[in-house]
Parts: C-alpha cells; structure tokens; sequence
C-alpha cells in the first residue's frame, strides 16, 4: 500500500492510500467530533459534523467519507468549522424533542456530550416538537423517535454485523424516521433476533432496554470492534 504525503493544520503528515481523512486525521490526534461514525460500520457520511476544509475547494468536506489525497492541506477547526458544528448540533436539537431530565441515557449521552463539548447552552431555533409515536410494542426494546437524530447507527449494525436488516429508513428529509421490517409494530417482526446491537450503538435514547427505561444507560458501542475482530480471527466455534 502507497504513502501519501499531506498537511494537517499545518503540520506535513503521511497517510496510507486508501484511508479516511478521518482515519488520518484522528491518527494524528486531532479530535474531530463524528454521531453517524462509528468504527466497524461502513461510512455514512450523513450528520456532516466531522467536516474539514480542503485548500483549492470552497465545499466543505465530510472526512469519514473522503479519501487522503496526496498534496491535500486540510484543517479541521477554523472559526467558520466550529460555526458550522453548532449549529449542526442545534439543528439536531430543535428537529426533534430532546428533553434530558427524562432521558434514560441523561449524563450518557452522545448528543447531549457533544453539545456541551461545543458550548452550546440554548438552541437559537425554533423547535419542531413533532408529536412522534413510541413503539414499545417489543418484549425486550423501545423505539422512540422523539429522540431519534437518524444517524442510522442502527440500521448499518442490524444490516452489516447481524445480518438482519430488521431496520431502515422510512420518508424524507425531517419526516424521515426509523422503520421495522414493513412499517410493522417492533413487536410484531418476525426478522428482528433480539440481539440488541441497535441498543448498543444508538448515540442516544432513541433506542433503550425496556430494564434501562428508568435511567442509568451505559451504552457499549465499542462491542461491534470486538465481534468484528472475533470473527476475522475465527476465534468463537459453533
């Protein structure tokens, strides 16, 4: 695999052909927020917040989704990159109803993390507010889409890692949201296997454990490098 040379915030760094800018770019310890990322999925490049500036282009660029090129001279947090997050973030915010105090993953959240990360204290737009169902209909899970920033982390894991495809999208841009098998009652799936990976990797608490509904959530989304790795070294029998 080639080398390529590029400079990251004015500093000339080297890559291998075929990385992520984000791959490099996090490599080289340069902290760039991502919600749709996640390692051991594939790229979705859908929530722009871990975008970068390229020299000779004015178009902002997601790095999870654009590859290193040789000569790139990239930087990850001007002022207008940090304008630009926040008010990502806020949009994100105001698109749904995000009320902490009674959210099961409070104080564990990625959303509500990053929010903070970014000084963000008030959301300078309208809330939308929908009025959203809450499908609760499985024995073991609860589907809210109130809390849903449609990262589809969930989708990518119950396709790509347990092979189920039990989830996808369903409707466009705001009306869109999250759909079992055919629109059904998540109860009612006959593809769904329970397994609870699109609890695990839900950034928010969009997606809970009917035992966590309470509070006190600790997401492990860090579990799919395991499985992943587990499974290319042959290492579990059956």
């Amino acid at each position: 695999m080639g080398v390529v040379t590029l400079t990251l915030n004015n500093q000339l760094i080297s890559a291998r052909e075929g990385q992520s800018l984000l791959e490099v770019i996090r490599e080289n310890g340069v902290d760039l927020p991502t919600l749709c990322h996640l390692d051991g999925l594939s790229e979705r490049g859908g929530c722009r917040l871990c975008v970068v500036e390229a020299e000779g282009t004015s178009r902002l660029l997601a790095a999870c989704v654009t590859p290193v090129q040789e000569g790139m001279n990239i930087r990850t947090h001007t002022e207008r990159l940090v304008r630009y997050r926040k008010m990502l973030v806020e949009l994100l915010l105001a698109e749904r109803t995000h009320v902490c105090s009674v959210c099961a993953v409070n104080g564990r959240c990625e959303l509500q993390a990053l929010a903070a990360r970014l000084g963000i204290d008030h959301v300078r737009y309208e809330p939308l507010h929908p009025d959203l169902p809450v499908d609760a209909s499985h024995g073991r899970f609860v589907l809210d889409h109130n809390r849903c920033i449609l990262c589809g982390r969930c989708v990518r894991a119950c396709d790509e890692v347990e092979g189920a495809h039990t989830l996808d999208f369903m409707g466009r841009g705001v009306q869109s949201r999250i759909i079992v098998d055919l629109d059904q009652p998540w109860g009612s799936s006959r593809s769904c296997t329970g397994c609870g990976k699109c609890v695990q990797v839900c950034p928010t608490g969009a997606i809970v454990a009917r035992e966590n509904i309470a509070g006190g959530v600790e997401k492990r989304p860090d579990f799919l490098l395991r499985i992943l790795e587990g499974r290319q070294k042959r290492i579990w029998r059956w």
